[in-house]
């Protein structure tokens, strides 16, 4: 047997957002109302990534929420409209390592060539930070531009923002040509919130105690699923065999981007709460994908095998 690693001696799944935006850069909310409204919906932890402006301080406290240390960095890239990395940075304490200041700020940085942001990347990571790739598809970007930047442990596969304005970011766009490199990145949901309506739309749940470190290793290797509302209990092969556990869809689907896998529904529109699908063999991973009757997406991360 297999088990995806979010499932692992899974006890509680911590709900958490890794990339949301307040007064502190161009959100809406004030950092105050933007976390007591993840507090209403019910998250454990939180990264305040407003653009080029590091943040480690709690400014709910008596929310309990735990707050991720984190900013987003915006990197340009010559182009008609829209080419850009955009790359949210989340790291642990200062006592724990963390290079950065808070308050530290940073400028937008004009590159040339796609590759050109990796010595950036490098610096981030320099300072024990981990790095998530934020929405390709509104970045005006294709696989090329970022599929052999070395570093980020996940890459975005929903976007609440991007995905309520514009339509795009909404279920895992080129993540499959990284994967069938055999390139070992995560996929997470995140809001991107700036107004107030785009936050607590996906989330995380992580395998994790709640704490910074805790959340951190749990990212770092995978023990998480991602979701804009359905519930993913387990996931794992055994003989061959992927078998999932998820609460009430209407949808499941098995994913490889060289494996055509059928649609699992129930004719009558019944819903299903698992599945089970013979898998082709060499054909290195697999992940599951699940739909609500209300059109609400959960991703599992992939198994590799």
């Amino acid at each position: 047997m297999i088990r995806q690693a979010a499932f692992e001696n899974a006890t509680k799944m911590l709900k958490g957002g890794l990339h949301c935006h307040t007064t502190r850069s161009d959100g809406h909310g004030t950092p105050e109302e933007v976390m007591r409204l993840h507090k209403a919906n019910c998250y454990d932890f939180l990264a305040i990534t407003d653009h080029c402006n590091y943040n480690y301080t709690n400014y709910a406290p008596e929310t309990g929420i735990t707050i991720i240390p984190a900013m987003e960095i915006d990197i340009n890239m010559p182009s008609p409209g829209n080419h850009c990395h955009h790359i949210v940075c989340i790291g642990p304490t200062k006592e724990d390592g963390n290079g950065f200041e808070q308050d530290q700020r940073f400028d937008s940085v004009d590159i040339e060539d796609p590759y050109e942001a990796q010595p950036i990347l490098d610096i981030i990571h320099k300072e024990n930070n981990m790095t998530l790739y934020c929405h390709p598809e509104w970045s005006g970007v294709s696989a090329r531009d970022f599929e052999n930047l070395q570093g980020n442990f996940a890459m975005e596969i929903w976007n609440s923002g991007c995905a309520i304005e514009n339509d795009m970011d909404t279920n895992a766009a080129y993540w499959d040509e990284l994967l069938i490199q055999g390139k070992k990145i995560y996929g997470v949901a995140t809001d991107d919130g700036h107004a107030m309506d785009q936050h607590c739309v996906g989330w995380v749940r992580v395998n994790a105690e709640n704490n910074i470190n805790s959340i951190l290793e749990a990212l770092k290797i995978g023990a998480f699923y991602s979701s804009c509302g359905p519930e993913i209990y387990d996931f794992y092969i055994e003989d061959g065999v992927a078998h999932i556990r998820c609460s009430e869809v209407v949808e499941i689907k098995m994913c490889n981007f060289r494996v055509p896998y059928n649609l699992i529904t129930n004719p009558d529109n019944t819903p299903l709460t698992g599945a089970e699908c013979k898998l082709r063999e060499g054909t290195g991973y697999v992940r599951a994908v699940i739909k609500d009757a209300q059109g609400r997406r959960a991703w599992t991360n992939p198994i590799f095998f």
